[in-house]
C-alpha cells in the first residue's frame, strides 16, 4: 500500500463520520491510539489484516477503504448500473459511445442529490445562486461546442462571441461570491441559513439515495483525479 494516501484519508473520514475519537476507534480495532494516529496520518503502513478488520468494523469494502472504488460497497459502475434519466429513458442514440451516456447520468444523478439537499433549507437566494452558477457553466460549454461549427448561426445568442466567455466567467464568480456569503456564519448581504441542515456523510448519502449516491461518489472521484493530473 505504499503511497496510498487515500487509505489514510478514508480511514480518518470513516472514524469521524461515526463520531469516534481515535482512542475509541483504536480500542475497537485492537491497536494502540498512537498506531492508529500513524495510519491516519500516513506515517506508517498497515498490513492486510488491519485493512480487512477496519473494513468490517466500518461496514465498507476493502476497495473503498483503499480508495480503489468511490462506492462504499466497492462496486464499479457501468452505464447499465446507473439509473436512467426519467425524462429521457432512451439512450439508444448514444450506442457505440458510452462516455456521453455515463457522464450525463453522473451529472444528472449528482444534481438530483444536490437539489434534494437544498429542500432542507429552501432559501430562495441560495437556490438561485447555485442555479445561476450551473446555468452559466452549461451555457459556456454548450456555446463553445455550438460555435465550433461555422455553419451554426451565432444569432442564437444575444451576447457577442468575443464577450460571452468573460461574461459567463464573471457571472459564475459573482454567484460563487454570493454563495459564500449566504453559507457563511455571518453573511453580509443575505439572511443567515441553517447549514446544519446539510450535515451528512457517505453512509447517510448511500442510505438516503441508494439509486443515486454511487453517481455522486464517482463524480467526486473523477473530478479530483482530473484536477490533480
Amino acid at each position: 500500500m505504499s503511497g496510498n494516501t487515500s487509505f489514510s484519508r478514508i480511514l480518518t473520514l470513516l472514524r469521524k463520520e461515526r463520531g469516534l475519537t481515535q482512542k475509541e476507534a483504536a480500542a475497537s480495532l485492537g491497536i494502540s491510539q498512537a498506531l492508529l494516529s500513524h495510519y491516519e496520518k500516513g506515517i506508517r503502513e498497515c498490513g492486510l489484516d488491519f485493512v480487512v478488520k477496519a473494513a468490517e468494523f466500518y461496514g465498507v469494502s476493502c476497495d473503498y477503504l483503499l480508495g480503489r472504488s468511490p462506492d462504499r460497497s466497492g462496486l464499479t459502475l457501468s452505464v447499465e448500473d446507473i439509473p436512467e434519466d426519467i425524462n429521457d429513458p432512451d439512450d439508444s442514440r448514444y450506442r457505440g459511445s458510452l462516455l456521453p451516456v455515463l457522464s450525463k447520468k453522473l451529472l444528472i444523478n449528482s444534481l438530483s442529490i444536490l437539489y434534494d439537499m437544498l429542500l432542507r433549507e429552501p432559501d430562495k437566494d441560495l437556490v438561485s445562486e447555485i442555479t445561476n452558477y450551473l446555468n452559466a457553466s452549461v451555457y459556456k460549454m454548450f456555446r463553445m461546442v455550438y460555435s465550433s461549427c461555422a455553419r451554426n448561426q451565432d444569432k442564437l445568442f444575444s451576447i457577442p462571441e468575443k464577450l460571452y466567455t468573460g461574461y459567463m466567467d464573471a457571472s459564475m464568480s459573482k454567484s460563487e461570491a454570493e454563495l459564500r456569503d449566504i453559507l457563511s456564519q455571518q453573511p453580509v448581504k443575505h439572511e443567515a441559513v441553517d447549514t446544519n441542515e446539510f450535515q451528512t456523510s457517505s453512509e447517510k448519502l448511500s442510505n438516503e439515495y441508494p439509486q443515486l449516491a454511487s453517481s455522486l461518489f464517482n463524480l467526486i472521484q473523477q473530478s479530483e483525479k482530473k484536477a490533480n493530473d
